[in-house]
């Protein structure tokens, strides 16, 4: 459950398997895996993507979906207002690339908004409690952004609707050269054992 999940992933017992994943085929997976919970319920999900196609972020591609899955499920909750939207917006930030899960539902109060990542927290109990939230799901998102070096924070009108935002950072040149060359070396030592092995049989003779 979730408040299992959380304990394990505060006391660092969840470990990340972290490795290049580009952007552009991930989050385009992402969207296209959950659209269709979306419209079930009678709302209507956007997806713009503004990052380059051989743009590649490090990441553990299993924990960032459980956090964009959370992010567009609240919204499917929470929205409740008729002609329900979500949009999914990528875009390239430098260093890092920028997600945004926005909805036009209701918006979360500025007394309350500073506090929605924080454990338990809930902006409305009953509501929370009707829809069967836990209070946990933007407390395990927080601590997976953190431990992906990224962040992770709310805007929201009243009336006007939600966006949540969390950024990652992009595959470094210096990541890319050294794992280029890591392949090359794998590629090469073979052929180097081989030519070392025939030089002192040539050697022996």
């Amino acid at each position: 459950d979730e408040l299992s999940l959380y304990s394990k992933i505060e006391g660092n017992e969840v470990p990340l398997d972290k490795k290049p994943v580009n952007v552009d085929q991930y989050f385009t997976e992402c969207v296209e895996g959950i659209i269709l919970d979306v419209e079930i319920n009678g709302m209507r999900m956007n997806y713009i993507n503004t990052v380059a196609k051989d743009v590649n972020v490090i990441m553990d591609h299993e924990q960032i979906r459980r956090v964009f899955n959370n992010l567009v499920s609240n919204a499917v909750k929470y929205v409740e207002v008729e002609n329900g939207q979500i949009l999914v917006r990528i875009d390239d930030e430098g260093d890092d690339i920028h997600i945004a899960v926005a909805d036009n539902g209701k918006g979360i109060a500025p007394d309350d908004l500073p506090y929605i990542f924080d454990r338990f927290y809930r902006t409305d109990a009953s509501r929370n409690s009707k829809k069967g939230g836990s209070g946990l799901g933007l407390s395990i998102a927080k601590k997976i952004i953190e431990k992906h070096n990224g962040k992770i924070w709310a805007t929201s009108m009243i009336n006007v609707g939600t966006t949540i935002h969390f950024t990652l950072p992009k595959q470094k040149l210096m990541y890319k050269e050294k794992e280029e060359k890591s392949l090359r070396m794998k590629t090469i030592y073979p052929i180097l054992k081989v030519t070392t092995a025939m030089r002192g049989k040539h050697m022996d003779d």
